[in-house]
């Protein structure tokens, strides 16, 4: 649908002929969500590791067009059945991905996705074949809007906004706030804690607009079971148990929905990255990438 060449800011991080891993990140979140010492760690196990900010992100570029996002709209013409009007579909932002590669001279790559991130990467496994050794889906979902609920104080405190959204420490404690009540039960954050790393996160970048673009991508991007049935590559779908965004049934789904998927679950992971858990995770998708793939970077 979007044809428009866009910016794409990123880091590479290890040898660069090594395997790549290329991670994809979530709603409005940028590359710096993925924890270092988790990136470090899938370095450390010989990856070369590849993360970046979606488009309308963090620093690259922004959708053409100024048009604000009827979310209302958009969500009740899907639930309703019919098209719904979006600048880009998660297909160009799997499209990004793919180009993103191809200018790193990265023939093919082990794609690792997060929530919405999850969502891009089924696409590109399903579309992009030949460009993919094994798929890792983290807290993500099929499209399946009956297991994909999220619980009430979930639901409220993602369709808040802050008190003053022109005033930063208004929109980090608003974030505070969010990321409170999504995160890991079993692995808490102190607000200080999240009030560092949030901030840090918002004085990059904070464009609520272009998050509200992705979530119209989204919401676009409908129902994807059928999709996901046609995915050849070695799928490990990761969800936490205590996941109050995105509950544990979606994750069961996408595993269900995926031949061969391999289903890991979490007991007290919520809807965020722990730095707890990191050393557990980056462990678990090392494995899967050692399972599925080239101990040497194939060249574009």
């Amino acid at each position: 649908m979007d044809a428009v060449p866009l910016h794409i800011e990123y880091e590479s991080l290890g040898d660069a002929t090594h395997p790549a891993v290329v991670l994809i990140m979530g709603l409005g979140m940028q590359l710096t969500a993925w924890p270092d010492s988790f990136c470090r760690a899938l370095v450390a196990r010989g990856y070369r590791v590849i993360r970046f900010d979606n488009r309308d992100c963090g620093l690259s570029g922004r959708a053409p067009g100024k048009k604000r996002a009827k979310l209302m709209l958009a969500m009740a013409a899907s639930a309703l059945g019919l098209p719904v009007r979006t600048p880009y579909t998660l297909e160009d932002m799997a499209g990004d991905t793919i180009a993103l590669m191809d200018r790193l001279g990265i023939a093919r790559a082990h794609i690792v996705g997060a929530s919405m991130g999850g969502m891009i990467a089924q696409v590109l496994a399903a579309k992009h074949p030949q460009r993919v050794l094994s798929l890792t889906s983290i807290m993500s979902t099929s499209g399946n809007r009956k297991v994909s609920k999220p619980t009430k104080p979930a639901r409220k405190v993602l369709l808040a906004r802050p008190a003053d959204p022109k005033n930063p420490d208004s929109v980090i404690e608003h974030l505070v706030e969010m990321f409170g009540v999504i995160g890991s039960p079993g692995y808490p954050s102190t607000r200080e804690e999240l009030r560092s790393r949030i901030g840090k996160s918002v004085r990059r970048a904070y464009d609520p607009a272009g998050v509200a673009r992705q979530l119209l991508a989204v919401i676009a991007s409908g129902d994807r079971r059928k999709l996901l049935h046609t995915i050849a590559a070695p799928t490990l779908v990761i969800h936490g148990a205590a996941d109050p965004l995105v509950p544990l049934a979606a994750g069961r789904d996408t595993a269900q929905n995926i031949p061969g998927a391999a289903l890991l679950v979490i007991d007290g992971m919520g809807h965020d990255f722990p730095e707890a858990l990191m050393p557990r995770l980056a462990t678990a998708i090392a494995d899967h990438c050692e399972r599925n793939g080239p101990l040497q970077q194939a060249a574009a």
